[in-house]
């Protein structure tokens, strides 16, 4: 019997701000509290998050609700752009989702971004588990979606939602994904 195994991605709820500590704002809270609703009758076998305070904090009702540990993977952390306070880092973020290579002071590139988050994901289809829960950020996750669909670009990252929440599926060892829900 082949095992048809589903990632769920869940983009972090709304947060106070960027830093690693920043935390869900009240707002978030509420949110983090739908998610777990959301997922009231799906079976998870295994959490996965970024180490940053608001991804822990948008899972741990769910995590505690199911009562699984939050496992926490480095390689899910938001990509850093540059180190240095770029005024048009909007424009200069478009152009890394052109081109995949370029790298800005201190940043990583989309393409070394990505590799980090599709390691994590491969590394989950290959795994035991069946229904894995990642949580993670905006821009990471718009480059996981780019890698299997060079077509997910920058108006697609812009039209994220705090939280937003897509599926993997690996089918004949082609990954498909679909947004299921999408926060107003």
């Amino acid at each position: 019997m082949i095992l048809l195994k589903k990632i769920y991605i869940i983009r972090h709820c709304e947060a106070e701000g960027q830093p690693a500590e920043a935390q869900l704002t009240d707002r978030g809270f509420k949110q983090a509290l739908e998610v777990s609703e959301f997922f009231s009758e799906i079976k998870i076998d295994r959490i996965i998050s970024s180490p940053y305070k608001r991804a822990i904090q948008s899972i741990q009702p769910l995590a505690e609700q199911l009562n699984l540990k939050i496992e926490i993977d480095r390689k899910l952390t938001e990509r850093v752009l540059s180190s240095e306070n770029l005024s048009d880092w909007l424009e200069k973020l478009k152009t890394t989702f052109e081109d995949i290579e370029l790298k800005f002071e201190g940043g990583e590139s989309s393409k070394e971004a990505m590799k980090r988050i599709v390691e994590v994901v491969e590394e989950v289809f290959n795994g035991e588990f069946e229904n894995t829960i990642i949580v993670t950020h905006g821009n990471l996750m718009s480059l996981l979606l780019k890698y299997y669909n060079g077509n997910f670009g920058f108006d697609d990252w812009k039209n994220l939602s705090n939280p937003d929440i897509y599926l993997l599926r690996n089918t004949d060892n082609k990954v498909f994904f679909e947004r299921l829900w999408k926060h107003n």
